[in-house]
């Protein structure tokens, strides 16, 4: 066995075990909705981009192909009554019921588990998205006045949720987590916005029969809803009631999505509910029945939260196949010589233009100012004015949502304008973003980090605070930044980030490391007793010696080996024995499981970092530099 630690269990160097620097399975398997959302995005602009310069290409060698594809007819009947469109409505108003659906759920995840779970913080972006919307509308209103494409004011309105993001991993500062969250919670609001103008100001004449239809069937997800009904099948089918009865109605079904969409709670995975999955998997394992298979399944998808199974199923399919297929369809022009020369002299290109490049920016970063003043520095933005900034500008590229109220709202040769509109307000608003971030990164670093973080609280996700007289504490204990773990002792995933905390720890003089219990009793019989071993020998002055010996000998949890560590240690053993077997350490192992339960902490590691719970990768660049983004800010003012 290896030697023992010295003192309070540090180990010499040359003991230290290999450093662990790789992506382990948790890490590239366990990643939170928000995460997810975000690195799809960021994925799937490539493909968008991809799929608009194909659709160009496309118009410009055969035009007549690339209309005559677009208009074939599709319809679906059943019983003498059903639906036909052509392909791009198909697209338009079918498929893109989906991204909307997705962007519902984002929305309902923002409230459940985000930044408006905490309800006043929803303000800022609220008045930051609808002042972004309003500035940019009324810039276009303002050039196209008095002319009948003013009528089109809803195409200079929305923000590109997929393409904003994507552009903006490209453009903007190497650590903006919070900027791209910031920037999600206001374009959502814009979308909200555009979704409602497209309901009822870029409808048909309303036919109130299907209308009331649509209702009913809605009526009727509501109220099984309300009852905890499961069968995702009979949603599916409902919804499609109300998409058709939208459609015969003469408002655009779209919205259909957004409305199913926040229907779906986003809730953190329950423990008491994935250990019942674990028990069912055990009586599968044993007995492999096809009734326990689908018990278990049953189990595992009760465990699993709903909102985060649906943008599992769903936001990968709009991200990579339908809105790239969206843009496809819609966005081909004719370019010649003549018609840049027609569109930039156009009111409807330059108002999308002007209404983008300048009116986002101004709307945004003019509606954050103006609340925070009003507020007296009570509502503050996650990040520095020049981030709110940068997220402004990014937000001119109104690609998708802008391009479908385009389609609604102009036909012919102001369609095609109003395309070469949205084209430009993309690639000047990309450029003034490269612009305004690589001026910022040459600011002075104190400048640079108040410009980029700014100083606002973030809203912290431990319940509770670590107190260094009951915490198990290592490293500097007035150390500005804290990183606290939950772990099992027998968690394998736990073993393999030790090395990484140790060398975090080496490498950083100002963190301090707070380890607290989360036995996973269902799937590790010995770490419970192996946690119970470690508060007796935290009784005995060797908490962290018995700490690393169970890491490291994860294997041998038994009894006999934890008394043997403690032999190892030099702990009198009469009493450790006595303390294990009278489990004297249970009642703080136990504290510590309530306390991961009230912060929404279900498997282990599960690391925050000042407070705030790391999603992601614990390898030694990914956690180094989340460390130093949080002391970054712990030097700006508040």
């Amino acid at each position: 066995m290896d030697a023992v630690r010295r003192g309070d269990g540090e180990r010499s160097a040359e003991e230290e075990k290999p450093r662990f620097s790789g992506r382990t399975a948790w890490a590239r398997s366990v990643q939170t909705p928000l995460r997810e959302f975000l690195s799809t995005e960021t994925g799937s602009a490539a493909i968008l981009v991809a799929a608009a310069a194909a659709s160009l290409v496309w118009v410009n060698a055969d035009a007549g192909s690339y209309a005559s594809v677009w208009s074939a007819k599709l319809s679906i009947e059943l019983a003498g009554h059903g639906v036909a469109l052509d392909l791009r409505g198909w697209v338009n108003s079918g498929l893109m019921t989906f991204f909307f659906f997705v962007v519902g759920l984002e929305v309902r995840r923002e409230f459940d588990l985000g930044e408006f779970r905490e309800r006043r913080r929803f303000a800022l972006p609220l008045v930051a998205g609808l002042a972004g919307a309003l500035v940019t509308l009324s810039i276009f209103l303002l050039i196209n006045a008095g002319r009948s494409s003013a009528h089109g004011w809803g195409t200079a309105m929305a923000t590109d949720t997929a393409l904003a993001l994507g552009l903006l991993a490209l453009l903007g500062p190497p650590s903006q987590d919070r900027l791209r969250a910031f920037l999600l919670s206001v374009v959502l609001v814009d979308d909200i916005l555009a979704l409602l103008v497209i309901a009822f100001v870029y409808s048909n004449s309303i036919d109130v029969l299907p209308l009331l239809a649509a209702i009913l069937f809605y009526a009727v997800v509501l109220v099984l809803r309300s009852i905890r009904f499961r069968v995702g099948l009979v949603y599916f089918v409902l919804g499609v009631g109300a998409w058709v009865g939208l459609l015969k109605s003469g408002v655009e079904p779209v919205v259909v999505g957004v409305a199913m969409g926040v229907l779906a709670y986003a809730y953190p995975a329950q423990r008491s509910g994935l250990e019942r999955a674990s028990e069912r998997f055990r009586a599968f394992r044993e007995q492999p029945t096809a009734e326990l298979a689908h018990s278990a399944a049953v189990e595992l998808r009760a465990a699993t939260p709903t909102n985060e199974r649906l943008q599992q199923l769903y936001h990968p399919w709009t991200s990579y196949v339908i809105v790239p297929l969206f843009a496809l369809a819609n966005i081909g022009i004719a370019i010649d010589a003549s018609f840049l020369a027609q569109a930039f002299r156009s009111p409807i290109t330059l108002g999308i233009l002007c209404g983008y490049v300048l009116g986002k920016p101004i709307g945004i970063l003019g509606g954050t100012w103006g609340l925070s003043r009003l507020g007296h520095g009570r509502l503050r933005p996650p990040v520095g004015w020049a981030a709110v900034a940068g997220g402004g500008t990014i937000a001119g590229i109104g690609f998708t949502v802008s391009l479908l109220v385009a389609t609604l709202a102009f036909k012919g040769g102001e369609l095609q304008q109003a395309k070469a509109g949205i084209l430009a307000a993309a690639l000047a608003a990309s450029i003034i973003t490269w612009l305004l971030f690589r001026a910022t990164a040459r600011l002075p670093r104190r400048l640079r980090l108040l410009a980029l973080l700014g100083g606002s609280e973030p809203l912290t996700d431990l319940y509770r605070d670590v107190d260094p007289e009951r915490d198990h504490v290592r490293g500097a204990m007035e150390a500005p930044v804290t990183l606290v773990e939950y772990g099992d002792f027998e968690c394998p995933y736990c073993g393999q980030a030790e090395p990484v905390v140790r060398e975090l720890l080496r490498d950083f003089g100002d963190v301090r490391y707070v380890w607290r219990h989360l036995p996973l009793n269902d799937v590790h019989p010995h770490a419970q007793l192996a946690a119970e071993a470690s508060e007796a020998a935290a009784a005995q002055g060797a908490f962290w010696g018995m700490h690393d010996l169970l890491l490291e000998h994860q294997h041998a949890l038994q009894s006999d080996d934890l008394i043997a560590y403690a032999d190892l240690l030099g702990l009198d053993p009469d009493r450790f024995a006595d303390d294990l077997n009278e489990h004297l350490g249970a009642a703080r192992v136990a504290d510590d499981i309530d306390s991961a339960d009230l912060s929404g902490v279900s498997g282990t590691p599960t690391f925050f970092i000042n407070g705030r719970r790391h999603y992601g990768a614990y390898d030694i660049a990914t956690l180094s530099a989340a460390v130093r983004a949080a002391g970054a800010r712990t030097l700006l003012p508040r």
